[in-house]
C-alpha cells in the first residue's frame, strides 16, 4: 500500500511538472511574437546585374560602404560628393573613396527615433559663395526637437558661419518628420516639414505639415501666398502635407513636386502649387496603422489630389526625374526610393514611374528588390548615372549605370 501511495505521488508530481513546463512554454510563446519581415543579408561587393522593363540590362555598382544611415546626397562642382548621415555627420566621397574624417562644424541634432541630420543642398551660386544648406532636428527642450534649416559656408574640411534660418514648431517625441529642401528656379529655398502630429498640417499658425518658401537668407518673400493674411505664417507655400521625404524641381516645368509618406497605404506624389491644401489629415488614400481608414473619402472639393498613390505603402523616400543620356529609355521618368513595402521590413526597392505628356501615370516598375535595401535617396549625377543611398547601419552609396 505504501508502494502504491509513493507511485501515485510520483505520477502526480510528474503530471504537475509537465503542466508547469507546458504553461511556461505557452507563456513564452505569447511573450515572444514572431518577427515580421524577411531576412536581409549583408550587401555584397557587387557589381549586380539586373534586367529592367524598358532600359533592359543595367549594372549596380557599390561606390562605397561604411555610411551610418545616410540620408541625402549633393554633388560638388569639383567632383566630390557630400553625404549626410542621420547621427549628425557630413561625409565626403572623392573618386569612390569615403573620407574617414567628417566635415567639421556640424551642429549636433537630436537623433531619437528617426530624427537627426537630414537633407543637404548647395546654393545656386555655390562656386562663388560656398554656401551649403542642411536640415536637422534641433534640440530645443528635453524630448523635443524642431525641424530646422541652416546655412553655412563650406571652407576646407569644415562648416563656418553656421546660422539657423527657419526653425519650425517642436513637439515631444516627433523628430525626423521629413526636412527635404530644394532651390527653385526663382532662387527661393523650399522646405518640407513633417505634419504627422494631430492636425498641425491644417493649422495656419504652424509651420509643420507644410512646404515653406523663403529667400536664401531665411527671410520671407512678399509674393508668398499667405503674406498679410491673418492667422497664417507668411513662410507657408502649401499646407496639408504629412511627411514629405522627396522634394524636387521638375526639370521640364520648373514646378515643385513632393512625395509624401502616408500611414498604412496612401503614399503619394503631388504637384505642389502656391496656396493649395493637400488634405492631410482630413483626406488620405491610406489606413491608420491599426486598420481603420483615415477618411471615408480620399478626395474633397477644395483639396488637391495626388498624381500618384501607393496602396500598400512603399515608404517613399528620395525622388528625381531622369534627364541624362546614359539611359535614353528612361528619359523623363520619375524615380522614387522605397524603404519597405506594405509595412514589411526587408522589402525596400527603387520605383520607376512613366507619365504621358499630361502628367498622367502610364506604368510603374519596381527595381532592385533583390538587394532588400532601404533606398533613402536617389539622385541623378553629373555623369548621367543614378546614385542611391541605402538607409542601413552599414549604408552604401550605389551607382546605376548601363551594362556594357
Amino acid at each position: 500500500m505504501a508502494f502504491l501511495n509513493r507511485l501515485v505521488a510520483r505520477q502526480n508530481a510528474s503530471v504537475f511538472l509537465q503542466a508547469t513546463l507546458l504553461s511556461a512554454m505557452l507563456c513564452s510563446c505569447k511573450a515572444q511574437p514572431s518577427t515580421i519581415g524577411v531576412p536581409v543579408p549583408a550587401l555584397g561587393p557587387g557589381p549586380f546585374l539586373f534586367d529592367t522593363a524598358e532600359q533592359h540590362k543595367i549594372r549596380v555598382t557599390v561606390v562605397t560602404k561604411g555610411l551610418v544611415h545616410p540620408w541625402a546626397l549633393a554633388f560638388l562642382p569639383d567632383g566630390r560628393m557630400l553625404v549626410t548621415e542621420r547621427p549628425g555627420r557630413i561625409r565626403v566621397v572623392r573618386d569612390g573613396v569615403l573620407d574617414p574624417k567628417p566635415i567639421g562644424g556640424v551642429p549636433q541634432p537630436r537623433t531619437n527615433g528617426n530624427g537627426g541630420l537630414m537633407d543637404i543642398a548647395l546654393h545656386p551660386r555655390f562656386t562663388e559663395n560656398h554656401l551649403v544648406y542642411f536640415t536637422y532636428d534641433k534640440p530645443v527642450e528635453k524630448d523635443r526637437a524642431a525641424p530646422t534649416v541652416a546655412r553655412a559656408r563650406l571652407e576646407g574640411g569644415a562648416l563656418t558661419e553656421v546660422r539657423d534660418l527657419v526653425i519650425a514648431d517642436a513637439y515631444e517625441g516627433t523628430g525626423g518628420l521629413s526636412g527635404r529642401i530644394v532651390f527653385g528656379r526663382d532662387g527661393m529655398l523650399y522646405m518640407a516639414t513633417g505634419g504627422n502630429v494631430g492636425w498641425v498640417a491644417q493649422e495656419p499658425g504652424s509651420l509643420r505639415g507644410k512646404v515653406l518658401r523663403v529667400r536664401d537668407d531665411g527671410s520671407v518673400p512678399p509674393d508668398n501666398p499667405f503674406v498679410g493674411r491673418t492667422g497664417y505664417r507668411p513662410e507657408i507655400y502649401s499646407l496639408g502635407h504629412r511627411n514629405s521625404l522627396g522634394l524636387i524641381v521638375h526639370p521640364d516645368t520648373g514646378v515643385i513636386w513632393n512625395n509624401e509618406n502616408g500611414p498604412n497605404g496612401g503614399d503619394e506624389i503631388n504637384i505642389v502649387l502656391p496656396g493649395r491644401n493637400y488634405g492631410w489629415p482630413v483626406l488620405s488614400f491610406g489606413r491608420d496603422y491599426a486598420g481603420p481608414r483615415i477618411s471615408e473619402s480620399p478626395t474633397k472639393e477644395g483639396m488637391e489630389n495626388p498624381i500618384v498613390t501607393w496602396i500598400p505603402s512603399i515608404a517613399a523616400a528620395g525622388m528625381t526625374v531622369y534627364t541624362g543620356k546614359s539611359f535614353p529609355n528612361w528619359k523623363g521618368n520619375v524615380f522614387v526610393g522605397s524603404m519597405r513595402t506594405g509595412e514589411i521590413p526587408g522589402t525596400g526597392h527603387l520605383e520607376r514611374i512613366v507619365f504621358n505628356g499630361r502628367t498622367e501615370e502610364l506604368r510603374r516598375e519596381s527595381m532592385l528588390g533583390e538587394l532588400k535595401q532601404r533606398i533613402r535617396e536617389v539622385r541623378e549625377g553629373p555623369d548621367g548615372y543614378l546614385y542611391l543611398l541605402t538607409d542601413e547601419d552599414d549604408g552604401a552609396l550605389l551607382r546605376i549605370e548601363p551594362a556594357q
